[in-house]
C-alpha cells in the first residue's frame, strides 16, 4: 500500500473500525489485494459501506445475470467511458469468470468483436445504449432483452450494473483512481 489509490489527498481512517479491517482482510486473502477503490472510499467509512453495499448487492447477490454477465456489463461501459480503473479491474475479473484471456481483451478494446451469445449481445447493447444515449431507450429495447430470454427482474439488474458503472466510471476518472498492478497479471 505504498501508492494513493487517488490523487486526492484523503487518507484511509486509521486505525479501521474492526468490521471494516475485517472485510479488508476478507479482501486481501480472497484476491491477494485490497482493491484500490476500496482504499480510496475508506477515508470516511459510512461512504465505503454504502460503496460495498451497493456494489456487493448488484455484481454478487443472486440474480438472473451470472458474475460473469455482470462483469461483461462493468467491462462494456467502462470501456465506452475509458476507465482506466475498471476496464483493469474488471477486465481482469472477465479473463478469470470466463477463462479466456482473449474475451477479456476483446470486451476491454470492443465488445462487438467478441464471439458473444444472442443473449449476450442483447444484454451489452442494452449497457451500450444506456451509457451513451440513455434517454433514447424505448419499449423496444426491454423488448429486444425479453426476446433474448430476460426478465424483467434481469432486465432492473442490467440497469443498475451498467448505472453502477456508469457512476464508477466517472468518480474513478474523477480522481485518477489507480487500479492495483496486480490486476494487469491476472488470468492471462
Amino acid at each position: 500500500m505504498t501508492e494513493k489509490p487517488t490523487a486526492l489527498d484523503l487518507p484511509m481512517v486509521d486505525p479501521l473500525p474492526p468490521a471494516t479491517q475485517k472485510y479488508f482482510d476478507i479482501c486481501d486473502d480472497k484476491l491477494g489485494m485490497i482493491p484500490n477503490v476500496l482504499r480510496a472510499y475508506a477515508f470516511d467509512i459510512a461512504k465505503l459501506d454504502a460503496f460495498a453495499a451497493l456494489y456487493n448487492d448488484l455484481m454478487l447477490s443472486d440474480s438472473g445475470l451470472s458474475k460473469l454477465e455482470r462483469e461483461m456489463i462493468a467491462v462494456c461501459v467502462s470501456s465506452i467511458n475509458k476507465c482506466y480503473y475498471c476496464l483493469t479491474a474488471h477486465g481482469a475479473a472477465v479473463r478469470a469468470l470466463s477463462g479466456d484471456p482473449k474475451l477479456g481483451e476483446m470486451l476491454v478494446m470492443n465488445w462487438r468483436v467478441a464471439p458473444l451469445d444472442a443473449r449476450q449481445t442483447a444484454m451489452l447493447t442494452f449497457a451500450e445504449k444506456m451509457t451513451i444515449a440513455s434517454s433514447t431507450i424505448v419499449e423496444a429495447d426491454r423488448d429486444a432483452l425479453r426476446a433474448a430470454g430476460f426478465s424483467d427482474l434481469d432486465i432492473w439488474d442490467i440497469a443498475n450494473v451498467a448505472g453502477l458503472y456508469n457512476m464508477t466510471n466517472r468518480v474513478a476518472s474523477a480522481t485518477d483512481m489507480r487500479p492495483n498492478d496486480a490486476y494487469h497479471d491476472q488470468a492471462r
